[in-house]
């Protein structure tokens, strides 16, 4: 048996993406704002066009102050309500709520029961899953697990994450390794929800399969985020580290066996893939990947270049895409790689 075969959920309890809501921050920021703020030369924008190719983001800080403008349960929260009012969901209709985060606002309370109380949702189990870029799709598995009980009717499914309130922007970025660098080009703040139903209803998506799975025994972390209390906060150890040569070198060969894997578990052929979901590193990487995957008959749906790289929120911001764009019968793969410690995740989807 396959690890996506043993994670898929059983009998034919499949969950159905009835809505989606998404959240940005701010305006868009695009690489000669950013440039400046950053104090870098005009050669570094052309660098970031060629090399990133990511045009602008949305940041959840006032860039001329540095100081925070928006938290992830604001973000949550207007993501959630968006979702709940386009499934004609009352708050005290949801049954369950799970969230995926790799930025909680806090240690305590957990974002997500922020989130269900200003949504006005009590009484029901909720469930926050702390992870990189594939914490998304864990919430979703969890959730559909749920679901397949048939103990529950619908679920809150939330993502996203706030990471420039780890920019410090104080420093001299032209001293700054391109390690350290990058990370102020690539990613973007944001938030989705998506409301998951066991029903089919009509204009849903049915999520055929899903599958998350660990993959990295013995392999150093490509990305690391620091927490600091008071014992360390004066240590020498930046807030965020990425080794982004490994994950140049690995997210593509990781996203075609995700592939493999969705083509194998579904029986589908690849021209009859209509739409693919590409993991979204950044644009010049999104690129690279779905010319790798080679699917014949498939539009790309990617948010990465105008957005940047929002961890969490990104898949809610490609399904969105994506019901705006799909017709009954129409397939779609998704597919996200977390470099933190290597995990790989993918959806196959079918308009019914």
């Amino acid at each position: 048996m396959s690890a996506l075969t043993a994670n898929a959920a059983p009998g034919t309890g499949a969950a159905h993406i009835r809505s989606v809501g998404t959240a940005l921050p701010g305006p868009a920021i695009d690489n000669a704002t950013l440039g400046q703020r950053l104090r870098m030369p005009g050669q570094w924008e052309e660098w970031v066009d060629t090399f990133i190719g990511t045009r602008t983001r949305h940041l959840a800080i006032d860039l001329d102050s540095g100081k925070q403008a928006a938290t992830l349960a604001d973000l949550c929260e207007t993501a959630g309500r968006r979702a709940l009012e386009r499934a004609g969901l009352a708050p005290e209709q949801v049954d369950l709520v799970v969230m995926g985060t790799a930025s909680p606002d806090a240690l305590m309370p957990a974002t997500v029961n922020v989130v269900a109380d200003r949504l006005r949702v009590n009484g029901v189990p909720t469930y926050q899953l702390q992870s990189g870029c594939t914490g998304a799709f864990q919430a979703m598995h969890v959730a559909q697990q749920l679901l397949s009980t048939g103990a529950y009717r619908n679920a809150l499914v939330l993502g996203g994450d706030v990471t420039a309130r780890f920019y410090d922007f104080d420093v001299d970025f032209a001293t700054l390794p391109p390690e350290h660098l990058v990370h102020y080009v690539l990613f973007g703040d944001g938030a989705g929800a998506m409301v998951l139903d066991a029903q089919p209803v009509p204009g849903s998506l049915a999520m055929r399969r899903l599958f998350t799975q660990l993959t990295g025994l013995d392999r150093a972390p490509g990305q690391t985020v620091h927490w600091f209390g008071p014992s360390d906060r004066d240590s020498a150890r930046t807030p965020a580290e990425e080794d982004y040569k490994a994950i140049e070198q690995s997210v593509p060969v990781m996203a075609a066996e995700i592939l493999d894997d969705l083509l194998d578990e579904t029986g589908w052929d690849r021209d009859e893939i209509d739409f693919l979901l590409p993991p979204q590193l950044s644009g010049r990487m999104t690129t690279k990947i779905v010319d790798l995957l080679a699917l014949p008959s498939a539009t790309e749906v990617s948010c990465v270049r105008d957005v940047g790289n929002n961890g969490n929120a990104t898949p809610f911001f490609q399904l969105e895409q994506l019901l705006a764009q799909i017709s009954p019968g129409h397939r779609a793969l998704g597919v996200s790689v977390e470099s933190s410690k290597w995990i790989k995740a993918g959806f196959a989807v079918e308009m019914v």
